[in-house]
């Protein structure tokens, strides 16, 4: 049964203010693996060189973070769940110029305390 996550059902911590964990589903992911292409590092070597934040990469990290983010909450809303706790980031280089990006954390139902 598949429910909706609203933003403030999602925590780093591992507990939501005013709720209780009445039951817990495991550990949900959402994973991507993302490169730049040929153009997009030309303009960020051409902006690397200026110095300052380097905003090609600023976006595509961006990106990355948030379809790994959405595909996490989508997998706990297709368990039933209606929270997600102990949120975490985590990110590998695959090959040089291919990162991997993973969220991860608990989906759980959580009722109003």
């Amino acid at each position: 049964m598949a429910t909706t996550i609203s933003p403030e059902m999602v925590t780093t911590g591992f507990e939501l203010a005013g709720y209780r964990v009445t039951r817990q589903f495991g550990v949900v992911r959402g994973i991507t693996v993302r490169s730049r292409s040929a153009l997009g590092n030309l303009a960020g070597g051409i902006q690397a060189i200026f110095g300052g934040n380097i905003t090609i990469y600023t976006e595509l990290c961006e990106h990355a973070r948030a379809e790994a983010f959405a595909l996490m909450v989508q997998h706990a809303q297709e368990l039933g769940a209606n929270a997600i706790i102990g949120v975490r980031y985590d990110a590998n280089e695959v090959m040089e110029g291919i990162t991997e990006v993973l969220a991860y954390g608990t989906a759980v139902i959580a009722d109003r305390a």
